[in-house]
């Protein structure tokens, strides 16, 4: 038993130790994968998805573990991810700072802001509607359920309004779920009489 509270203690440290992506730091890798993008003559479009946004968009979070996103553009996406590795071993970082795993969440696109643009990189964000109904889909610890909670905060309109707005983004399969989140989630934040 012993062994196994200080393995999780270690993962927990782990887990602390990658969670160093500040917004700062973010903003330099991003303008550094610009910087390549631009000098072979590609235009990076990403879609910013997950923690990142927090930081970069909401300010919610101080750091992140990584980048999620949604590649756009070029259509050649092997080149994204070379650029990335190469972003990545210039400052020490796992090659998966950036990486598309959360585009499994991703339903649709509904446009939001632009939160970084320079030579050679544009990077979006989806709607906070849109957002919303991924960390609802997602659900699996506090950071999410706070994240959810953030992202509500920007949203207006009654609890049935809010759900038929999330609908379209809900991920097959997940409805259920991102349900019961939804209806948790308004009821610790709304319903508090």
């Amino acid at each position: 038993m012993r062994e196994y509270i200080v393995s999780a203690r270690m993962n927990a440290n782990q887990d602390d130790e990658m969670a160093t992506l500040s917004k700062p730091k973010i903003i330099t890798l991003l303008q550094r994968l610009g910087e390549l993008a631009a000098e072979r003559q590609t235009e990076i479009e990403l879609l910013l998805l997950g923690g990142a946004v927090m930081v970069l968009e909401y300010e919610h979070r101080l750091t992140t573990r990584d980048v999620d996103v949604l590649i756009v553009s070029p259509p050649e996406t092997a080149i994204v991810r070379e650029l990335v590795k190469q972003v990545a071993a210039e400052s020490d970082i796992p090659e998966d700072w950036l990486n598309d795993a959360a585009k499994a969440y991703v339903r649709g696109w509904s446009k939001g802001q632009t939160v970084f643009e320079t030579s050679g990189i544009v990077v979006k964000t989806p709607s906070p509607v849109q957002l919303l109904a991924m960390k609802l889909c997602a659900w699996r610890d506090d950071v999410d359920i706070g994240d959810a909670r953030r992202l509500l905060e920007e949203l207006t309109g009654a609890r049935e309004e809010i759900w038929n707005a999330l609908a379209p983004y809900l991920v097959p399969g997940y409805e259920l779920k991102a349900q019961y989140a939804f209806e948790d989630l308004w009821e610790t934040s709304h319903d508090k009489n």
